[in-house]
């Protein structure tokens, strides 16, 4: 920029703020600051404040960021869970209970199964809970405490 345009108070203001950036960071002593302060508010051209910025170093412009990829905007894929294969099997199971004469006894039998099948998981379930529960209690987990003879999760 030519050292002869004349410079407006949004200029003037800019390197006022610019002025005190660098008091803040050590670079001008309050003297200083106050004698560039008030030369840069009388400066009449690019000239007169580019001499009161002569010495200080200009702002360094941040690192550019890594550009992101772009965010997909498409409608979200299906995804499709296969349910157990043991559903099938249990389906021609029961058909065929009901299709044979003598089917109810084979009927029976696979509600036991099932049944049986239910009360293991209900079993098991208890007993991982509470080896977690004790695994918390040894291991001081943040959110579990002790009161008294009873646990407490908070």
């Amino acid at each position: 920029m030519d050292d002869r345009i004349r410079v407006s108070d949004a200029d003037r203001e800019h390197a006022t703020s610019r002025l005190r950036e660098h008091f803040a960071e050590g670079r001008l002593t309050q003297d200083e600051l106050d004698e560039r302060i008030s030369a840069a508010l009388n400066a009449k051209t690019f000239g007169d404040l580019r001499h009161v910025m002569a010495d200080l170093p200009e702002p360094v412009p941040a690192p550019p960021r890594p550009a992101r990829p772009p965010q997909w905007v498409g409608p979200h894929p299906v995804v499709r869970h296969r349910g157990p294969r043991v559903v099938p099997l249990v389906a021609l199971v029961l058909l065929a209970a009901l299709i044979f004469p003598s089917g109810g006894w084979l009927l029976f039998g696979v509600f036991k199964l099932l049944l049986l099948f239910w009360l293991v998981t209900c079993v098991a379930g208890f007993f991982a809970a509470g080896l977690a529960r004790r695994h918390m209690h040894h291991h001081g987990h943040p959110g579990y405490r002790r009161r008294g003879r009873r646990d407490i999760w908070l």
